[in-house]
């Protein structure tokens, strides 16, 4: 292992490396001792000094512990400061006797939807140090609030890490969020990278969950968490996937890629039916994904610029059996960007943005999807090599602005026919396309990308058939509506090029049968001939 490329941007790290010293850890603390640590003169992160406050009392403070790498490299952090803290006032014998004991107060949200990897590990883990566990199975909040009014507690010490969506905002110390019960948030690790992180596990030796070594590189919910796809392993002899541990992901901005459910059922649950129809009905047949359109540019508002993309958005989601849900224009403005993605990633199976992408000061989508996640803004190495071998020395001053991208969430899709690869981050697609033509590469790119990887499930495509005829909207209006009822799995639609021209009768779905049978059913309704198909 190369210690030069795991950098520790964390004084505290030599708190440790004292500790390790004084038990004649030899292995570990040689490592240590080659690290580089950043030399921030900070007295705030120095865990003996984030101690000094609270002397009077070991139970004011207290650790959040929630069973993953973060938590687990705090814990050995605070307890290496702790006993640090001790050995002034205690004999070193003293200090060795109670080696695996940390007296610290310890937070634990059980919840039913975590995995049972995750709960065993923490309970063993109490076990080992004697925690002093304090369970709570309400929702965090009223939970906290009732454990704190019992116990009183100052600081609490976090396993926040910059690109968590908690992150956002926060400091090494930073006070608890209005309408949450007062007290400090304590911060030791904010500043350490994924790779800091799985450094000071594997060096140190550290026992952590093990779903770690089953791909999951971030843990939440049985709910929203699966392993890492860039971490799977191709075998075709074996039906059942596997994956590489998490300490191998190249990329540790891409953490949290696992955080994104796999498609097992529709994000909209049981909704039945997009306008009248289209029923979910079996996964893999009939059932149907939904994807929002974001079109971002105040020029559409203003009615400069037609949008012509999203029309053709539309009928390229229709072609993989996807439903486009929703075709909305956003402000060239952060907050209002913000607010639609995310109001459309938590409804939305998958969520395309387009425009405002590039260096002008009205380039603002990139930055409102981080917003949306509740991330920053950092530097894409790699991105911006791609962006140097497209413009070239151009790309000085405010251009490098163009390589900072949503940390922690984002995944560059590659692509032999692109020459900057596209953006993703999450169930969010940022498109850089501003005609037609372009779309239709992008698109083509994006469709080869995405399946390669599993992350984008290609369904039965819409299958459709329009009618024209001269009778009035009053005369086909009944009809119509008890053609809806009769065929609630398709999409039945009427609209009118003009006002004096032919009332055009839209019908849409997955079966060519069931739009057939609805065809033929209206017919019967009126005379013969009322009725002519058209394109």
């Amino acid at each position: 292992m190369n210690c030069d490329s795991y950098p520790i941007h964390f004084p505290l790290f030599q708190i440790y490396t004292n500790l390790l010293d004084h038990y004649c850890f030899d292995t570990q603390r040689n490592f240590l001792t080659q690290i580089h640590i950043s030399r921030k003169a900070n007295p705030n992160k120095d865990i003996r000094k984030n101690l000094n406050p609270f002397n009077s009392s070991i139970q004011e403070v207290a650790l959040s512990f929630n069973g993953g790498k973060d938590s687990a490299v705090l814990l050995h952090l605070l307890k290496a400061g702790y006993f640090l803290h001790k050995a002034e006032e205690s004999s070193s014998q003293d200090v060795a006797d109670g080696e695996n004991t940390l007296p610290i107060r310890t937070i634990y949200f059980e919840t039913p939807n975590a995995f049972p990897e995750i709960n065993s590990f923490t309970y063993e883990t109490a076990a080992t140090y004697n925690l002093q566990m304090d369970i709570l199975r309400l929702d965090f909040k009223s939970g906290l609030e009732a454990l704190l009014k019992a116990n009183p507690i100052r600081a609490i010490f976090l396993g926040v890490r910059i690109g968590d969506p908690t992150a956002v905002g926060q400091e090494q110390f930073s006070p608890s969020s209005p309408g949450w019960p007062p007290f400090m948030r304590v911060n030791p690790i904010l500043d350490w990278s994924y790779r800091d992180v799985w450094a000071f596990l594997l060096v140190c030796k550290v026992r952590y969950c093990s779903l770690y070594d089953q791909g999951y590189t971030s843990i939440g919910s049985i709910h929203d968490t699966v392993p890492n796809a860039l971490l799977g392993i191709r075998d075709d002899n074996n039906s059942k996937k596997k994956f590489r541990p998490a300490y191998l992901l190249a990329d540790g901005r891409l953490e949290r890629a696992g955080r994104v459910k796999k498609y097992t059922l529709p994000v909209s649950g049981k909704l039945s039916s997009v306008s009248n129809g289209l029923k979910i009905e079996d996964l893999n047949s009939n059932n149907m994904l939904n994807a929002s359109i974001i079109a971002v540019g105040d020029e559409i508002l203003f009615g400069t610029v037609e949008d012509k993309l999203g029309s053709v958005l539309c009928r390229k989601l229709h072609s993989i059996g996807w439903a486009a849900s929703l075709l909305v224009v956003a402000r060239n403005d952060i907050d209002s960007v913000a607010e639609e993605v995310e109001r459309r990633k938590s409804t939305s199976d998958m969520v395309f943005i387009y425009g405002g992408v590039g260096p002008l000061h009205s380039d603002v989508t990139v930055a409102g999807v981080a917003k949306a996640f509740g991330v920053r803004m950092a530097p894409d190495v790699e991105f911006e090599k791609h962006l140097r071998h497209l413009i070239g020395e151009k790309c000085t001053g405010d251009k490098n602005e163009m390589a900072l991208l949503p940390e922690g969430i984002t995944e560059l899709l590659h692509h032999e026919q692109l020459s900057v690869p596209m953006i993703k981050c999450g169930k969010v697609i940022i498109l850089t396309a501003t005609n037609v033509t372009e779309l239709d590469l992008q698109w083509n790119c994006l469709i080869d990308s995405l399946k390669s990887n599993g992350d984008l499930v290609v369904m039965t495509p819409f299958v459709s058939k329009c009618l024209a005829t001269t009778l009035s909207d009053v005369e086909v209006a009944r009809p119509l509506s008890k053609l809806c009822l009769q065929f609630p799995d398709l999409y039945v639609g009427g609209y009118r090029g003009s006002r004096k021209g032919p009332l055009m009768i839209r019908f849409e779905g997955k079966d060519l049968s069931r739009i057939e049978a609805a065809c033929q059913s209206l017919c019967q309704n009126f005379y013969p001939g009322a009725f002519s198909e058209t394109e």
